[in-house]
């Protein structure tokens, strides 16, 4: 049975949105039962939005998160990215969307051991086909930029946690995506580490950046412009 394609309906309140999810399920088998991760989702991120996704364990934000950024696709619904609806597209084509639009940012970092902070940051732009040259001349200038212009050649294990986030902040903006994807960036971090690391974001976001954090913190949720809160799969407010 071929998918129909939904019409996108148009922008609200002049704002542009830059992310749609239509009726958005996901089920996983697991033996013999079906497990519903997020059921009935529709939910509309615009550009320049900074929005937290919060919820108990298990309430489908890490499914929700990685259907947005393409890392997984629905059961059911449509997820459009700048319009274009990504549950149609060929996987070299999603893997183009995700390296040059989004960039991902995990609480337990996910970087190269055996990188460096300027190897790991300049890695993303290897798949982009960007020349060496000048991939090396912008990781070095997003590192100064997150403040680590002097570890730029020490290896992860090597810098502090708070260290290892920045470098996973530089990695992630390497590209210069339109959105940030951040699932409990703060989740390995002390308190004032945490603090300084949502400044980044704030910052990112006051300069345009898109900006969707999964978090299970209230008080951080808080710094964000909207609150989405999920229980049981499904979306119980938009604040």
């Amino acid at each position: 049975m071929i998918k129909k394609k939904p019409i996108l309906e148009p922008v609200k309140n002049g704002r542009e949105e830059i992310i749609q999810l239509k009726d958005l399920c996901k089920r996983y088998k697991m033996g013999e039962e079906i497990i519903q991760a997020v059921c009935d989702v529709n939910v509309s991120i615009y550009k320049g939005d900074f929005v937290a996704i919060v919820g108990p364990s298990g309430s489908g934000k890490s499914t929700m998160m990685n259907m947005v950024g393409a890392l997984d696709l629905a059961s059911q619904g449509d997820i459009f990215l700048d319009k274009i609806d990504i549950e149609h597209l060929s996987e070299s084509k999603l893997a183009q969307i995700r390296g040059k639009r989004i960039g991902f940012i995990f609480q337990t970092f996910n970087l190269i051991p055996t990188l460096n902070a300027l190897e790991n940051v300049a890695l993303p732009m290897i798949f982009q086909g960007i020349p060496r040259n000048r991939r090396i001349e912008r990781a070095k200038k997003l590192l100064v930029d997150v403040k680590l212009s002097h570890r730029m050649y020490h290896l992860p294990n090597e810098l502090s946690g708070g260290e290892r986030q920045r470098v996973a902040i530089a990695r992630a903006l390497a590209n210069d995506p339109e959105v940030i994807l951040a699932d409990e960036p703060t989740g390995n971090l002390d308190s004032k580490t945490g603090e300084e690391i949502m400044d980044m974001f704030m910052d990112l976001n006051n300069k345009g950046k898109t900006v969707i954090m999964i978090t299970h913190d209230h008080e951080l949720a808080k710094r964000a412009k909207r609150i989405i809160r999920l229980k049981d799969g499904r979306v119980i407010s938009q604040e």
